[in-house]
Parts: structure tokens; sequence; C-alpha cells
């Protein structure tokens, strides 16, 4: 595609996981930094953590830098607009791949009580820039990441392995 091309391209999606941990636990892992550092970033064998700045409030903003093995660089730069305590999040973020925008985002996590756990329903919808195409690969990662919450919540830290 012609680099002066300018095109939109528009997809959502909704998931809903449920975790067999306190509604609490599961909330503190999106807003207390240290808790979301262990999983929501890259593949620990083929991505490095350049840059972390976490501010969750309304007004608030999120920006997470990294380089892949191939000297690629992505960029997450988050706003929130709703922060609810244990109830809910609503943000846009705009993703960055080398240094070029490729895509806006609405999303909204809400956390419900199930049980003695919580469903989590998270709901993203994009605006693909510029020939930027997706192919689901979106969707894709963010389902990896709920893997990578699932796994820190249960007290193991997916970046890195069991010796």
């Amino acid at each position: 595609m012609h680099s002066s091309a300018r095109s939109i391209k528009h997809s959502s999606f909704t998931i809903e996981r449920r975790f067999d941990y306190d509604l609490a636990l599961v909330y503190r892992a999106w807003v207390d930094p240290a808790a979301k550092a262990r999983w929501f970033n890259g593949p620990p064998d083929k991505w490095t953590e350049e840059v972390r700045e976490m501010d969750v409030r309304v007004g608030g903003r999120d920006r997470l830098i990294g380089k892949f093995v191939d000297g690629s660089e992505s960029r997450f730069e988050c706003r929130y607009f709703d922060v609810v305590p244990e109830r809910r999040l609503v943000y846009t973020y705009d993703m960055y791949w080398q240094g070029k925008k490729i895509s806006v985002s609405l999303a909204s996590v809400e956390f419900v009580l199930a049980g003695k756990g919580t469903k989590l329903v998270l709901t993203e919808q994009h605006a693909f820039l510029d020939g930027y195409e997706d192919g689901g690969s979106r969707e894709r990662g963010t389902l990896s990441l709920m893997d990578n919450l699932a796994a820190s919540l249960g007290g193991g830290d997916i970046r890195r392995p069991k010796a």
C-alpha cells in the first residue's frame, strides 16, 4: 500500500474469562504496577521491556515500550476515562509499531463477582489505520495476555521459567 494512503478498518471482540480468585485480587492485577508488570508484556523469549509507566485514575495514562529480538519496537499508550474500583476500567489506547501509529482502541474491563471467583469481561473496539492488517492478531494477543494474567494470579511468574 502506498505510504500516503489513508484508510481505516474497524473490528471488535469481547473476551469473558472466569478466574478462581477473589475479585479484589483480579482487579489489583490490573491497577497495581508490580502486579500488572508480571502479566502485561510481550513474549519473554522475544521481547524486552524498555519503558513502563502507570497512573490508573480518571485522566491518568499508561505507557509501555518494548523491543523484540529483531530490533522492532512496540509502544502502547493508554488514557483512562472511567475507573470504578473493583468494578470496571474504561480506557483508550494507541498502538505503535516501529514508531508508526497502527491503531486506536476503546477498551472496557468489567470485574464481576462469580461465586468465590471473578468473571472478567473485556471488550475492545479498534480502528486499524493506514493499511495495517490485523488479521485477528490483537484478539489472539489479548487471549495470550489473559493466560499470562491467570498464571500470575496463581503465584507463578510467567516471565521466568522455574529452575
